[in-house]
């Protein structure tokens, strides 16, 4: 069986966002439901009250709440 690789069919843009305040950021997959890990440098984040992750279909996103600059 070929595996078909998982792509962006659309990437992550730049996003401006106000300190204090949460900032979304999105991407769309080639594949439903794929796996997708947030990282931040090489550290993977962790769903946490900072960072939450949502995915549905082939969309998926990344709140951080509170954002300051070094989440940047």
């Amino acid at each position: 069986v070929l595996a078909v690789p998982v792509l962006f069919k659309q990437a992550l843009e730049n996003t401006e966002m106000e300190e204090g305040k949460s900032v979304t950021l999105r991407c769309e997959l080639t594949k439903a439901d794929a796996t997708v890990v947030w990282k931040k440098g090489e550290a993977a984040l962790q769903a946490s009250a900072k960072y939450e992750m949502k995915q549905k279909g082939t969309v998926a996103e990344l709140v951080i709440h509170n954002a300051e600059p070094e989440d940047v």
